[in-house]
């Protein structure tokens, strides 16, 4: 039962019909703040058209340290970007128009999902004295310097087959531009990397967990933006933040990338723990992969965190197994096999992992799981600064 804060006493009316009447209504935040003092368990505040916004917005950023568990949703007549920002900022986790009931209902299951795992967690956490550290999961990246070589697919199911094995994973789509893991996974874009934006330098658990998509085999998901020109708002230092936020949230985060050395790219390989480089059994994508090594030794990545993986292994393509070792400097750690059931699962948006996991691919799949749990030492994978050209490049600015 949510709480309904507004001053005007026929638009509280309103908005507790809307709840089919089950929605407790307030007038101000004075007696909102003693309501909540009184019900500990209660988990979502509504506030209406004519909550003064300053207001609001000083209630949420202090709820969010104090009670993060609290989920906040704003009824605003005129949605204003400036507003947006300011909602995100402050900790708010939705704002929908005045009138609009089915979106207004929408925000608050969504809203209430959020908060009862918060719940949960909080719930199950050492008492007090004796707080439960932080995860310090691994960052895997994944990376290929030519397109078309199954990243989407391969860190799809990865993110499946590890899920699979009890670990707590989130699959990044940095592909901002085409990103393809929402649909791959038929995941609604209803919150994006984007929605990351007006947070700024505060990023925290709490904002971050608003922006999760959940997909039914356990893994969450940040998927990539969908309007055209929003992949320029994501900066290689939002990068850098989400994913030590995300290091402390899970087990393991797999970024999914895009065939280019962008800064949001850059910023993910500084922080992973391991670069999954994949190819293909062509010509043009071992020219490809070549460049990529260069790359990398020319950026200062240690050699160690590196696995190549090798897609669409059994592809009759004419190019031998001392072909593609040769090029890549050192045995390719796991061959995925080609197979038409491939592009099935991607039409079907059910990663074969998970709709048949004993499939020869499915297995590939956790061969390379296998890897990315492995024991590292993981010294080049913290808080490591790109070598030679990028600092150079920068003295030369």
């Amino acid at each position: 039962m949510p709480i309904i804060c507004e001053p005007d006493e026929g638009a509280a009316r309103r908005l507790a019909v809307g709840f089919r009447e089950h929605g407790h209504a307030v007038k101000d935040l004075e007696t909102l703040e003693r309501t909540l003092a009184a019900r500990p368990d209660e988990l979502i505040v509504v506030f209406g058209p004519g909550a003064p916004l300053e207001g609001v917005l000083a209630f949420a950023a202090g709820r969010r340290i104090d009670r993060p568990v609290l989920g906040v949703v704003l009824v605003r007549t005129v949605l204003e970007v400036n507003t947006l920002a300011q909602a995100m900022r402050a900790g708010i986790r939705e704002v929908v128009p005045d009138r609009d009931f089915p979106a207004l209902m929408e925000a608050c299951k969504r809203c209430w999902e959020v908060s009862a795992r918060l719940r949960a967690t909080e719930q199950a956490q050492p008492s007090e004295g004796a707080p439960e550290p932080g995860r310090d999961g691994k960052v895997v990246v994944l990376f290929a310097g030519k397109g078309g070589c199954g990243k989407s697919m391969l860190s799809t199911n990865l993110a499946v087959a590890l899920a699979g094995r009890g670990r707590e994973v989130c699959l990044v789509d940095l592909d901002l531009a085409f990103g393809d893991v929402g649909i791959m996974l038929q995941l609604s874009p209803q919150r994006t990397i984007v929605d990351a934006v007006p947070m700024g330098g505060h990023l925290d658990q709490t904002g971050i967990r608003s922006m999760l998509a959940r997909h039914e085999s356990g893994a969450c998901a940040v998927l990539a933006p969908v309007a055209p020109g929003d992949a320029e708002k994501i900066t290689g230092r939002l990068v850098t933040d989400l994913l030590a936020v995300l290091r402390r949230m899970f087990d393991v985060v797999v970024v999914d990338t895009p065939s280019q050395f962008s800064e949001p790219v850059l910023a993910a390989l500084d922080a992973a723990d391991r670069h999954l480089l994949l190819v293909g059994p062509e010509v043009t994508a071992l020219k490809a992969l070549r460049v990529t090594l260069d790359m990398l030794d020319l950026l200062g990545y240690p050699a160690s965190t590196r696995q190549v993986v090798l897609n669409r292994a059994d592809a009759r393509a004419g190019l031998s197994r001392s072909d593609i070792d040769r090029v890549a400097g050192r045995p390719i750690g796991v061959r995925v096999p080609s197979s038409p059931d491939v592009p099935a699962s991607i039409n079907k948006g059910v990663p074969l992992a998970m709709a048949h996991p004993g499939h020869q691919v499915s297995r590939a799949v956790q061969e390379v799981a296998d890897l990315v749990l492995e024991e590292d030492r993981r010294t080049a994978g913290r808080g490591r600064r790109r070598g030679g050209l990028r600092r150079a490049k920068a003295g030369r600015s």
